[in-house]
């Protein structure tokens, strides 16, 4: 290759290396001019809904999921003991987390559906309080009683 055939090749690199440079550096600027008005527009952008409004109901609902998880597996525990006294018990803490899950998805999305749900969720949470006292001497079943109570007195502060 001759001397004047490296510095063209050299200078078209040179060339194509400033122009792709520019064409980034302009990327990066249109990216976020872009960025920066997207945001402003999403200012105005009301989130108050994406949020669930019953706070006080959604800690209750997810405090009495947690607790009939203890209370279950405390259950659990006994029956690998061979003691199948708390096996109604077992059901009803089952029962209980089966409608409250729901019942969770449907408090957090503020679904138009939660009123009418919350009536099957009193229930089943009554049930499952009056089963979970009948072993009040556990710990575990006394604190799902106690959750669920809670739940009852959060749908009728919330949705009454």
């Amino acid at each position: 290759m001759s001397k004047q055939e490296t510095i063209s090749n050299y200078q078209q690199e040179k060339t194509i290396d400033v122009s792709r440079r520019d064409v980034l550096l302009g990327i990066g600027a249109a990216t976020v001019a872009y960025a920066g008005s997207a945001s402003a527009a999403m200012k105005e952008h009301d989130h108050s809904k994406h949020a669930t409004q019953l706070v006080g109901l959604m800690d209750a609902v997810n405090n009495c999921i947690d607790k009939g998880r203890r209370c279950i597996s405390h259950c659990l525990v006994s029956f690998t003991e061979g003691d199948t006294e708390l096996a109604d018990c077992a059901s009803k803490v089952q029962e209980m987390q089966s409608v409250c899950g729901g019942f969770a998805y449907l408090v957090a999305s503020n679904s138009s559906y939660s009123k009418e749900y919350s009536r099957i969720c009193e229930k089943v949470c009554s049930d499952c309080a009056k089963e979970c006292r009948k072993h009040k001497q556990h710990i575990e079943c006394e604190a799902c009683a106690t959750a669920c109570d809670n739940i009852i007195d959060s749908i009728k502060l919330s949705l009454a």
